[in-house]
């Protein structure tokens, strides 16, 4: 208060200096000569006077811009200044007027002196300066002396505002560990006062609670870190208080005041960590592949993507039968279990677990590794299960018509828990409505109970039903598959009527032929067969037989030195046996025929027969052969037939054509009475036309043609008409014949 009371006295002293100034003679404008004043005098002169016209006249009235000081507080109106020409000679015949910003109501002007007050307390921040514009006139005719003059009166500013912060309270983050100067963010105060005028808008910024984590810049308000390594796990919000002063910062500046709240973002300077080095757990030996079995957790002091952790399981014992996860959400590690558990195999199991982080930053590495180690114990719980089948699935084989009772196979199943609980079998009654099979309750051994038919049902698909003798509540089932099998009806054959051939320099041990064997049974597949030597026949010296194995057989010779003229065929028995249920066995017959062969054993003659016969060649070819020789004996008679049928029909046609001709006469005959138109006996005997009788009433011509004769036939045998018949030519033809 003591300080604006002295401000105050000061600008009073100042005002007074102005107003005693400004009693003084106006000064001229700047460059303007006594010698102009004169002049401006002496024009002024003839106004006065009463002349009628108006002359303009450089003005001989002057003042600079007012000074008005803002916020007055006194009882008087605030004293501006004084207007003043120099043809106001102070006989009050000069009357000064004043227009514009706020004249009238905010300033006034004393007609006569020229003096101007301001009616009320002004503020510099609500108008910084006033317009007017001020005339002398002539008091008693109101013409004007010299031409309107503008001017200003400027408010002047007093350091009556603080500095005000628009934008506070701040809010600003900056990394966690940053160093020192990191920038962190930038405040700005306003003053209203006039930044022109003194030091009243001049600010300085400065901290008063925040230190020393912060410091700002007393000029440009910038903030910056001030210590190295602030931990966000320690301190994450920090308020730090900033005022800004006027006056430079000296004493009786005015301030204000804001608060900037600053947050430390989380950065990976901190690794994950378990909250103990052990977890023990216990799992069901019950428990479905795939499922949770426990959970284990290491804390991390970050936030957000920096406190993400990843959860593996490092190789050893009883690492590959379980698996880890993470769980976004929580970060909690979700043990899987991978392969089912069995209380009776294993009983524990021990392996660690490392916790990492996902997204590591290299700027804190050298902090150490950034990862933690736990040991985790799972212990399987006994559960009391189910019997267990030896195999997941069984299938047995019976033959068709096998009597009733009879054992076609058998199921196990054991209780694997530690009690070892007695095991009862049973046929599950939907699998097997017809009662078609029985089981042993105790043994698990199966048993026809109905004669089987495979034209009927080839496969029984039926239910085995485990039970347990202490909890009857838990059983398991398996699938028996019976297939039912066709009894062997049909005894093997040869597959074909081999006919082979011996040399007669052949050597012992040599494989002559080579053939195999057929079986009318159903499947073909499967079916084995197994070739020997009648036992009737072991005295043989000439051919034995040799079993391949694969379903075929040899003829292997037992000596040499075949001779064609002495045996030229041989006859050796074969005996083939299947393997079906039961065994069936055939003889056959292979016919062996020694031939003549040259040295490399190509064959050259074994008979007539073979003469034309390769070696080798069978009877359906044979008769394949000989079929197509017949049809082309059948073809070449066909076409000769033809041929000559061809050419009678020719000659045919050319007789007929001569017969068809029919010649015809108008002349009428005689009737019956008209007998020496031709011979009736000629007619009647045509054996008489060969003997070439002439007719009676015509003389016979010697040496006819063929031609001449035919026409003179003609002329022997005339047609005619008689009684409306017509003689055709066939008659004389039929006769001629």
């Amino acid at each position: 208060m003591l300080t604006r009371n002295c401000l105050l006295l000061f600008l009073w002293i100042l005002v007074d200096e102005g107003s005693a100034f400004s009693s003084r003679p106006p000064l001229l404008p700047l460059g303007q000569s006594r010698k102009g004043r004169e002049h401006a005098r002496s024009s002024a002169g003839p106004m006065r006077n009463g002349a009628n016209r108006f002359q303009r006249v450089k003005r001989g009235w002057v003042w600079n811009q007012f000074f008005v000081l803002e916020e007055y507080m006194g009882s008087d109106p605030q004293y501006v200044g004084k207007l003043h020409t120099d043809l106001d000679k102070g006989d009050s015949a000069v009357k000064y007027t004043l227009s514009g910003d706020g004249a009238g109501s905010i300033f006034t002007i004393d007609q006569t002196t020229g003096d101007i007050h301001a009616l009320r307390s002004l503020d510099r921040e609500e108008k910084p300066y006033y317009t007017l514009r001020a005339q002398a006139v002539d008091i008693n005719t109101n013409r004007p002396l010299e031409p309107e003059s503008e001017f200003v009166i400027k408010v002047q500013d007093i350091n009556d505002n603080e500095p005000k912060f628009l934008e506070g309270p701040y809010r600003a983050s900056v990394p966690e560990m940053s160093p020192v100067g990191t920038y962190v963010t930038q405040v700005t105060a306003t003053d209203a006062d006039d930044p022109t005028y003194g030091n009243s808008a001049r600010v300085v910024y400065s901290i008063l609670h925040g230190q020393p984590y912060f410091s700002v810049d007393p000029k440009t308000g910038v903030i910056k870190t001030a210590l190295p390594n602030m931990d966000r796990e320690v301190k994450e919000q920090y308020q730090v208080l900033i005022q800004a002063k006027d006056m430079g910062g000296q004493l009786g500046g005015l301030a204000g005041t804001t608060t900037v709240n600053i947050t430390l973002s989380d950065v990976n300077d901190n690794p994950p960590r378990f909250s103990k080095s052990f977890f023990h757990l216990r799992v069901p030996e019950s428990s479905a592949v795939g499922s949770a079995v426990g959970r284990i957790k290491a804390h991390d002091l970050d936030i957000g993507r920096n406190a993400e952790v990843e959860y593996t399981i490092v190789p050893g014992d009883g690492g590959n039968m379980f698996d880890i996860t993470t769980n976004e959400h929580t970060q909690e590690g979700i043990i899987i279990l991978k392969r089912g558990l069995d209380y009776e195999s294993k009983k524990a199991y021990t392996f660690k677990v490392d916790a990492t982080n996902a997204h590591l930053d290299p700027r804190f590495q050298s902090f150490g590794a950034f990862k933690d180690t736990a040991t985790v114990k799972i212990n399987v719980l006994d559960v009391d299960e189910p019997p267990v089948f030896n195999k997941p699935s069984y299938v047995m084989d019976v033959y068709e018509d096998t009597p009733v009772g009879t054992i076609i196979g058998a199921v196990t199943a054991q209780d694997l828990d530690a009690g070892s609980s007695p095991v009862r079998y049973s046929i599950d009654w939907k699998s097997d409505l017809d009662n078609y099979f029985d089981i042993d309750p105790v043994e698990g051994t199966i048993s026809t109970n109905e004669l089987l038919d495979r034209e009927s049902i080839a496969q029984h698909n039926i239910s085995i039903v485990a039970t347990k003798l202490n909890s009857p509540v838990l059983t398991s089932r398996v699938a028996v598959t019976i297939h039912v099998l066709d009894i062997n009806e049909f005894p093997p054959e040869l597959a074909n009527p081999y006919e082979a051939f011996v040399c007669e320099n052949a050597k012992v041990g040599q494989v002559i032929q080579t053939f195999g064997a057929k079986d009318q049974d159903l499947p073909s597949a499967g079916q084995q067969f197994a070739f020997k030597s009648p036992k009737e026949d072991g005295k043989n010296r000439n051919f034995t037989i040799r079993d391949f194995g694969n379903n075929t057989a040899g003829i292997v010779t037992k000596r040499g030195g075949f001779r064609r003229r002495l045996q030229e065929i041989y006859l050796l028995p074969v005996v083939i046996e299947d393997n079906g249920y039961p065994p069936k066995s055939s003889t056959g017959t292979l016919t062996i025929r020694v031939c003549g062969c040259e040295s490399d054993g190509a064959l050259l003659t074994c008979s007539a027969e073979a003469i034309f016969l390769p070696v080798g060649l069978s009877t359906g070819a044979l008769i394949a052969i000989l079929l197509c020789i017949v049809i082309l004996l059948v073809i070449v008679v066909l076409y000769v037939g033809l041929r000559r049928q061809k050419k009678k029909e020719t000659l045919m046609s050319s007789k007929e054509d001569i017969r068809d001709n029919v010649i015809h006469y108008d002349d009428e005959g005689g009737g019956e009475e008209d007998t020496h138109a031709f011979d009736m006996g000629t007619l009647r005997n045509p054996k008489v036309a060969e003997e070439k009788l002439y007719r009676r009433d015509v003389k016979p011509e010697i040496k006819r043609g063929p031609r001449r004769h035919l026409i003179e036939r003609r002329r022997l045998f005339p047609f005619r008409k008689t009684h409306g018949n017509v003689i055709s030519h066939n008659i004389l033809k039929s006769a001629s014949i």
